[in-house]
């Protein structure tokens, strides 16, 4: 089915819809459903360690949350979506985000914070019993092992494919120390710095456009391991550094690149006015499965994500200032993020000139699903956004691989250190002492995601395992809603904002795995078979557990 429909028309209409959400859905979730006590110590405050725990300006904050749960994952999502139609992802990046994914995302925070800082894994055990708790962290071990391994392939893959984005990407992370430096422990203001650090990325954008940097002329066909491995390193020291030195300051200065770049995709996209060139509903793709439940997971970060609750309750909890900071934070991220979302969307259905043009891009499920394929739809749609403020198509191309870099470095390196939390947790459970040790539990983070990388050639070996990534991260979130609604239920509270969201993506993510499993048992994939049943057991047993003790309760 086929509907002209002016793409800015389609971007004003959801982001009025987004400002809606958080004028009045999100001051309900604070004031009615949490009742926050405004004037309490945060566990910034009450543990401040100068390496986890640290509070951050809201705004610092801000910029590290949304920086590090926008990743590639809201663009590559909804790229591959479309093929059954823009209507039904946007209308599911829209009502998503607002009724479940920035609900999920404040959920964790709050609860986290009113449990001195735990993350959700933790939590597990005192709201339901340690068998939970064990369970939990398998499933976010397994979840953030792929997001590392196939974050830093995609990075990797960016800066081979584009070459003039070597330059500003790593400049930021000498920005980033330094400004992390100047900041605490010479006490400067952060106006300052932030805006000549932004004034420099640009500048080193434009350097980058007329000086591209190659590995290939010193490594030749290995230049990929040698980035990964660098890739590797950096996540390393990322993710056991305070959080002062790298990663607050470089999440914060992204935050400012990554939303004057959004910014300008919407005043382009309002200038140059484009129809949306995809047909509104596409039922029967070409070797695709059913739109429902695969819609719903396809688009999982940018819509709703559970590695989002592993951001809120492992790294942000531990920097909130103060308590009137969560609603911006927690439930405004997500809508930054599901602008994200939205504009790749747009990309990818309003960026090509002609329908014939989306078609043949679009002609199959394989076609539409390639790492390439779905990377190259948001590239160049977005590109042609940026032109409409002026912006030439090759410095545009520079800036659009820059921010999609920026994004998913920001993931990465946060992953790095909330997997390194998960180690040190399961230490504790499995009474391993020395995994509490933060050099110890950041190299077995590090290290079993390079393994996983070396099981196929070229360091693709998460992509073996990367089909399952959409189910177990919804599968991820259902079960954080679940807490959250938990926790809410025994203390008198609202519990169904969480309590539908959650009965809803258990549902999803059930069928989905299900699914999942009918297919990969008739194919070579044992692997996926094996892991998807493990997940799909585990996810059964959580569920069954919580009512076990709903029913004590």
């Amino acid at each position: 089915m086929g509907v002209s429909m002016s793409a800015a028309l389609v971007a004003v209409c959801s982001i009025s819809a987004f400002v809606l959400g958080y004028l009045f859905y999100s001051r309900f979730l604070v004031q009615k459903v949490f009742q926050l006590n405004q004037n309490s110590l945060t566990p910034a405050h009450k543990y401040k360690d100068g390496v986890d725990f640290y509070p951050a300006r809201k705004f610092v904050l801000f910029g590290h949350h949304y920086s590090s749960i926008a990743g590639a994952a809201p663009i590559v999502g909804p790229a591959v979506a479309v093929i059954w139609g823009w209507l039904p992802a946007v209308i599911w990046v829209v009502l998503g985000t607002i009724l479940m994914g920035a609900v999920h995302d404040l959920g964790a925070l709050v609860l986290s914070m009113k449990h001195e800082g735990e993350s959700i894994g933790q939590l597990c055990e005192k709201l339901v019993g340690a068998r939970v708790r064990n369970l939990f962290l398998i499933v976010t071990f397994f979840l953030v092992w792929l997001v590392i391994a196939v974050f830093a392939l995609v990075i990797a893959n960016l800066f081979i494919s584009f070459p003039s984005s070597v330059l500003p990407v790593n400049f930021q992370i000498i920005i980033a120390l330094l400004i992390g430096y100047f900041i605490n422990k010479k006490g400067k203001s952060l106006l300052v710095p932030s805006v000549l650090a932004l004034i420099a990325l640009i500048a080193m954008m434009i350097v980058g456009t007329s000086m591209p940097f190659s590995l290939e002329p010193f490594f030749g066909e290995n230049q990929m391991m040698v980035w990964i491995i660098f890739l590797m390193f950096y996540s390393y020291i990322a993710s056991t550094l305070p959080v002062w030195a790298l990663l607050q300051p470089r999440d914060y200065i992204n935050s400012h690149q990554l939303l004057l770049g959004l910014s300008l995709m919407v005043i382009g996209l309002i200038i140059t006015q484009p129809l949306i060139v995809a047909p509104a509903i596409n039922p029967n793709p070409v070797g695709a499965p059913h739109w429902f439940p695969f819609l719903f997971i396809t688009i999982a970060c940018g819509a709703i994500s559970g590695f989002h609750g592993l951001v809120s309750s492992g790294t942000t909890s531990k920097q909130v200032d103060k308590w009137s900071d969560v609603r911006m934070i927690g439930y405004g991220g997500m809508l930054g993020e599901g602008l994200l979302a939205l504009l790749a969307t747009l990309a990818a259905t309003a960026g090509f000139l002609t329908s014939e043009q989306w078609h043949q891009h679009y002609s199959s499920w394989n076609a539409a699903n390639g790492l390439n394929a779905k990377i190259t739809a948001f590239v160049l749609g977005s590109s042609r956004f940026l032109e409409g403020v002026g912006i030439p198509y090759d410095i545009a191309n520079t800036v659009v691989a820059v921010l999609i870099i920026s994004f998913a470095a920001t993931s990465l390196d946060t992953a790095a250190r909330i997997q390194r939390y998960i180690v040190a947790e399961l230490g504790v459970s499995w009474k391993i002492p020395v995994l509490k040790n933060r050099h110890v539990a950041g190299g077995v983070a590090i290290g079993s995601a390079l393994l996983l990388m070396l099981l196929k050639g070229g360091g693709k070996g998460g992509l073996l395992l990367w089909p399952l990534f959409g189910a177990t991260n919804q599968m991820l979130a259902s079960l954080t809603l679940m807490m959250v609604a938990f926790y809410l239920f025994k203390k008198g509270k609202p519990s169904w904002p969480f309590l539908l969201p959650a009965v809803l993506m258990s549902i999803i993510t059930f069928i989905g795995l299900f699914l999942n499993l009918s297919h990969y048992f008739h194919q070579t994939e044992w692997y996926l078979f094996t892991v998807g049943l493990v997940l799909l057991v585990i996810q059964t047993w959580v569920v069954a557990e919580v009512i076990r003790s709903l029913r004590m309760n």
